[in-house]
């Protein structure tokens, strides 16, 4: 059984680090300043025994095959096929963007039509005739000038292996590995790539104006990044009397169930 599963751990651990991470963004023109922190690899520690997921497999394996809510198998006709390990990946990340910048502008004041010359600014400004028709009686002054604006967003996520943000809630907490690069090459899983979390906040915070004139300063900055590899026990099931076979899994931290049982298709 032992030989077993160790196989069957590893044809997962392929699996899993042949799994693309699908995770794109667009992004904005590159800030003029970036600091970016080093992105730190951590990876839970299992603080769940397996014999402790079988335990609690047995315990809910006749409902995964259960009809309508109510019509379950026998619990002797649902097997263990395996348990496998395996480890989900979550980016941790928070920036911010901050831009300073001119724009250009028109002002339009309105002036008595009898008036024929401003001087403002030691400049001399005619008045014109104005186009729009609420203010028909008065002529009006176009000051031509720019405007200074300034701009901060802030940003904390946390994302899964997917692109989509989860709450803190959903990400267990725990004891990290020593050596979260050896858990990594024994599972044979390949990091996710080192532009996919900021890509990602990238495209949530730089939104940069079109109407830029002039850049005083512009910087996007990240205080704080980490992937945590948190592990999983996929259990799997068959009904010997159908050959369906369900798989369920749990948190290899809290050992609660992380997601709903699925039919894997019969041979």
């Amino acid at each position: 059984m032992q030989n077993r599963e160790t196989v069957e751990d590893q044809a997962l651990a392929k699996a899993v680090s042949d799994e693309k991470i699908i995770i794109s963004a667009e992004t904005e023109a590159t800030p003029s300043i970036e600091k970016i922190a080093v992105r730190k690899t951590i990876v839970y520690e299992t603080r769940i025994d397996s014999t402790v997921i079988k335990v609690a497999g047995e315990k809910i394996k006749d409902q995964l095959f259960s009809r309508f809510g109510f019509r379950k198998p026998r619990p002797e006709d649902i097997q263990l096929v395996s348990i496998d390990k395996y480890y989900e990946p979550y980016l941790v990340i928070s920036g911010k963007y901050f831009i300073d910048y001119y724009r250009k502008c028109i002002y339009t004041v309105k002036v008595d039509k009898k008036v024929l010359e401003v001087i403002l600014l030691d400049r001399k400004l005619e008045p014109n005739e104005p186009t729009d028709s609420s203010i028909k009686d008065y002529n009006v002054l176009r000051l031509e000038g720019e405007e200074r604006l300034m701009n901060e967003v802030k940003a904390s996520l946390i994302v899964d292996k997917y692109g989509k943000e989860i709450t803190l809630e959903k990400l267990p907490s725990a004891p990290s590995e020593r050596n979260p690069k050896k858990i990594l090459k024994a599972f044979g899983i390949k990091e996710i790539p080192p532009e996919a979390d900021l890509n990602i906040i990238r495209s949530r915070i730089i939104k940069r104006p079109k109407d830029i004139s002039r850049l005083v300063k512009e910087l996007f900055e990240v205080s704080e990044r980490a992937i945590i590899y948190t592990p999983r026990f996929k259990v799997r099931y068959r009904n010997v009397r159908t050959g369906e076979e369900k798989t369920v899994e749990f948190d290899g931290v809290t050992a609660e169930r992380t997601q709903r049982s699925f039919s894997l298709p019969q041979i």
